[in-house]
């Protein structure tokens, strides 16, 4: 290399750095708050919030296939996390955090990652939206002054008694975090350099420090305090084996959406989907280790990475080194903050998974069927559940559209010698039968025909039941021309059904 290019690569390098320094600085900011609510959400120990944060940081940041994606512990994963601790116990869920993390490994090692992409994005959203109103149930009784239940159900039917007797104190608290996170999109752009997270929480909590009685965030020792090694479980080991999968699987899928979306936001160099996993699942590895939540890619923080004006992946690392020198030196901040006003963050984070733009689009595109099951089931089942049925339902209905054939009738010609015309159009398969003899029914016995098959594919039932209806109108006077656009019918009969891959036309 010259001496010329050497100087420039230098340049290039410290300009780099001085734009991740910053955008680290407020990537850290968004997620110091988010990191502790989305631990309390969970059940989990608060500091196990700050070690994925730091973790997922430090560990995904330098491994990872995605430059720019910020990692750490994700409101996506909380009813999983939570269900798994009621379950299992803290220190197995680190155990499954572990082996999910390898995993996550193997997938990546088996260049397998853009598999994950195939899942139905409106399921993807569903599930999204049914975590997200999982997340508002639960924190609004502790808005409310109380105790967030075990079950969806048990949190709608106890919210009456809860909303006529709430702890105004903690709704001033939590009401205050809301309206500021609600309003600050509306603020001059010079206020909102300051992530508007980090203004509310520190608002909330200056703001209760003359008040009596208000709950707050309680720590159990220092971050050395809450690293610890995970436990082996006594058995259950298919429950266990179900929840390894259940978390590397949508820790891997929302990682790599997370990601795509990134790579929509810049400019720079593409994610390497299968170094991404490994990545991740490093993360996760180390994470449950040391006793940390779940980690998966964050498109919160990794829009806040871009808009912040990061250029490479030192801005990730640096906010994971900034939030373990936080855990460090200054958790006794931590435990000012009241948990109102971490609620009021959360039910703020859990309305915005519910977003209107995909529930028009699963309208206008079809799928609100498979978008509203799919959130029922999240939220009145449990996420995997959910998700599967919401899956299973998606593809029954992508198989009934393609395999589904249309079938008109018309008569044709001038009056005296009138035919009958029958098109049948897009697949013809046994589970079109029904429409297409129903069709052929409606041509009067004897009478002359055509069959018009613009189709894609048609398999033997659907050619014998057009084969049949031709030699029983032919039988009795009748004439049927039957006109294959595209299917060459005298193979239909002697080989298996193949799908046209010609472009027709």
């Amino acid at each position: 290399m010259s001496l010329g290019s050497l100087t420039h690569a230098r340049v290039v390098a410290r300009s780099n750095l001085r734009h991740d320094i910053l955008a680290s600085l407020v990537v850290f900011l968004v997620a110091l708050p988010l990191s502790l609510g989305i631990a309390i959400a969970s059940g989990a120990p608060v500091m196990a919030g700050l070690i994925a944060a730091a973790v997922g940081g430090i560990v995904a940041g330098t491994l990872g296939g995605s430059p720019l994606q910020v990692s750490g512990p994700a409101a996506g994963l909380t009813v999983v996390v939570a269900e798994l601790i009621n379950r299992f116990g803290w220190k197995t869920t680190c155990f499954i955090t572990v082996v999910a993390g390898i995993l996550q490994i193997l997938f990546g090692l088996s260049r397998t990652a853009r598999a994950a992409l195939a899942i139905a994005p409106v399921v993807v959203h569903a599930m999204l939206a049914g975590i997200g109103i999982t997340i508002t149930l639960q924190q609004l009784h502790v808005l409310l002054g109380g105790d967030s239940r075990s079950s969806a159900w048990e949190n709608i039917s106890t919210l009456p008694a809860s909303l006529a007797a709430p702890d105004w104190s903690h709704v001033a608290i939590g009401g205050l975090v809301i309206a500021l996170l609600l309003g600050w999109k509306y603020l001059p752009a010079k206020v909102r350099v300051v992530p508007g997270p980090l203004v509310a929480i520190i608002s909330a909590t200056v703001a209760s420090l003359g008040l009596s009685g208000v709950d707050r965030v309680t720590l159990d020792g220092s971050l050395f305090d809450a690293i610890g090694l995970p436990a082996m479980p006594d058995g259950n080991w298919g429950a266990l084996a179900i929840g390894v999968l259940t978390v590397a699987l949508i820790a891997s899928v929302e990682s790599l959406l997370s990601a795509v979306a990134v790579d929509k936001m810049h400019t720079g160099p593409r994610t390497d989907f299968n170094r991404e996993l490994i990545g991740q699942g490093a993360a996760n590895m180390s994470s449950g280790l040391l006793g940390g939540l779940p980690v998966t890619g964050v498109i919160v923080r990794s829009s806040t990475n871009v808009a912040a004006g990061a250029r490479s992946r030192t801005s990730a690392i640096l906010h994971g080194v900034w939030i373990l020198v936080f855990s460090v030196l200054l958790t006794g901040l931590v435990q000012q903050i009241p948990l109102a006003a971490l609620a009021g963050l959360l039910i703020v984070i859990g309305l915005q998974l519910v977003k209107v733009g995909h529930i028009s689009l699963a309208s206008r595109t079809g799928d609100l069927p498979v978008y509203l099951v799919t959130v029922l089931g999240v939220v009145f089942l449990n996420l995997l559940e959910g998700v599967a049925i919401g899956l299973v339902l998606a593809i029954a209905i992508v198989v009934w559209r393609v395999v589904r054939a249309h079938a008109t009738v018309e008569t044709i010609g001038p009056e005296g010698s009138q035919r009958w015309l029958v098109t049948v159009t897009g697949s013809a398969t046994f589970l079109s039968l029904p429409r297409i003899t129903s069709a052929l029914a409606k041509v009067p016995e004897g009478a002359d025909a055509v069959v018009d098959l613009d189709l894609d594919f048609l398999d033997h039932a659907a050619y014998d039941a057009i084969e049949d209806f031709r030699k029983a109108q032919e039988g009795i006077g009748g004439t049927v021309e039957i006109r294959a656009r595209h299917l060459p019918l005298d193979t239909v009969a002697h080989t298996p059904p193949r799908r046209l891959l010609t472009k027709r036309g």
